[in-house]
Order: C-alpha cells, then structure tokens, then sequence
C-alpha cells in the first residue's frame, strides 16, 4: 500500500458561515478527498487493509463489485494496477452505450476487466452461493466486497476516527458522511462514536439492517442517525438546487464536493442545521469522502 503514497493526516477543516454562527454550532470537515489523488477518501481507507491481506497472500487478482459511477470500481481498479493486481469489476447493467460511463472508461484504462450483469443478478451479490460461484468463474481471485465494506474496510475507517481525534483532542458529538453501502457509518459506529449517515440512493431505509448487520460482532457501538430524504431522485441523480448548492458551497468554502454523495450529505446537513436539529454547542465532524472523479 506505500505504493499509493497517501497524504496522512489528511487536514481536519473548520468552516465559518452565517448558519452556523446563529445555530452555534461548530463545523468541520475531515478532507479525506485530499488523502491521494486517485484513491480518495473512505475508498483509500476501506481498500487499505483489503489489499494488505491480497499482497501478504499473494494473490495475483482481485474481483469485486459496483455501478456505472462506481468511485470504489474506480479507485479499486487504479489501485490494484499501482500494486501489480489484475482487477475484475462486476457491474450492474447491461453493456451498452448508456452504461459506457467516464468511471468505466476509467477502470479499462487501469486494466479492468469488467463483467456486467443484470440488476436481478447483481442482488445476489452478497450471498455465499453466489460468490463462491463467481470466484469459481474467474479462478478465484481475492474477493473484496461492493464498496470495500468489510471488516477490512471497518478497520481502515476507525483510523480516521483516531486521527480526528488527535487533531480535535477529543471526538465530536457527531460525524456526518453520505452512506451507499454503509461501510464508512459503519466504521465510524464501530469505533463507538455517533454518525449522521444520509443516505445517496432512493429507499435507503435498508442502510440500518445492513449497517447493523456489520456491526453484529461489536458490543460497543456509537448511535446512528439515518437520513434518507435527501437523495434527490435516487442515486447518481440530481437537480438544479443540488448543483445550485454545491456551486454556493465552493465559493463559500472554496472546498468542490461532487453530486452523487457529499452534494448531497452537506445539502441534508445544512438543511437539519438551519432547521435548529442540533442543540447549540454541537460539535460535528463532516467526512469529505472524495469521489471528485465523478463530479459533473
């Protein structure tokens, strides 16, 4: 992984503005888009120990699954070609021109070979049955999961919450993130602190079984709030007020986030803050994830 030359700590941001002044509350942005610049964000964190155990068990490829705006295809794909691993996507989707993505060009450029499969298919990609026939498929190769969400992943994530609270000399009351998996929530609770995941996709209620369901074997956990109104249509969708945003965002912070996921977290965040959700002293730490290659 020293291949990938990450820039750690990443910094740890605090952002001033009318809002929070009258909310009294205290803001700040752990910028983990700055921690490489391809393997950005929670992606570099939950593929570091992935493909730690890859290179200490030798293995030569790696398979694992996504979208067509994937960023974890994304930067899986520039990773394992830095590291010397073939990749293998598995897409959601048939292959045609719809699909034909600038992510997807992208990861072939890495040298990812990607399988598309059907939406029906693509459901099964978390039960055991079909992953071993996968596997079988491609001759085995090292399986990370959708969005590196494991307990690889996990242990990546709790090492941003350790450094935060080097940086801060103490932890927030809240972490804020967008939630597509919910990988990074789920690190985050792990470590026992509070998360405030709002979810990219359309129906993301399912986020807490699952965010739940990975934190089975952790006794100590933080508390979890779950937003799922604030996906704009569904995932990868968007409209003018999103992007009307986002511009107003970078110009008062000069920090760019990008409309599949931290348009929409620090849109939802901004809302529940003006709407007085936090009592006043509330400090939160809002982790900038990255994933800048898929801005419009």
């Amino acid at each position: 992984m020293d291949l990938l030359n990450p820039s750690l700590p990443t910094p740890l941001q605090e952002l001033s503005h009318e809002i929070l002044d009258r909310a009294e509350v205290k803001l700040l942005i752990k910028r983990d888009d700055l921690i490489h610049p391809i393997v950005s964000g929670n992606k570099w964190r939950k593929l570091k120990y992935n493909l730690i155990e890859a290179e200490e068990t030798k293995q030569k490829a790696i398979l694992t699954f996504g979208g067509p705006y994937s960023n974890h295809l994304y930067a899986t794909s520039a990773a394992g070609k830095a590291m010397g691993f073939e990749t293998i996507g598995i897409v959601r989707g048939e292959d045609n021109e719809l699909n034909q993505t600038d992510t997807l060009k992208f990861c072939k450029e890495q040298g990812m070979k990607l399988h598309f499969v059907s939406r029906e298919e693509y459901r099964k990609r978390n039960t055991l049955s079909y992953l071993h026939e996968i596997v079988k498929k491609f001759n085995y190769p090292f399986l990370i999961n959708e969005g590196g969400t494991s307990s690889h992943g996990l242990k990546g994530v709790t090492e941003m919450v350790t450094e935060v609270g080097e940086q801060l000399g103490n932890q927030p009351d809240y972490y804020a993130v967008s939630a597509g998996t919910g990988g990074t929530t789920a690190g985050i609770l792990s470590a026992g602190e509070n998360v405030l995941a709002f979810s990219a996709l359309k129906g993301g209620e399912f986020l807490e079984a699952d965010i739940n369901e990975l934190l089975s074997s952790f006794e100590h956990r933080g508390k979890l709030k779950l937003f799922t109104e604030y996906h704009f249509g569904g995932y990868a969708k968007y409209n003018s007020e999103l992007l009307d945003f986002m511009n107003r965002f970078n110009s008062d912070f000069d920090i760019q986030l990008e409309q599949v996921y931290t348009g929409k977290m620090f849109f939802g965040l901004f809302d529940q803050i003006r709407k007085d959700y936090f009592p006043k002293g509330t400090t939160i730490v809002a982790v900038h994830t990255g994933g800048l290659q898929g801005l419009l």
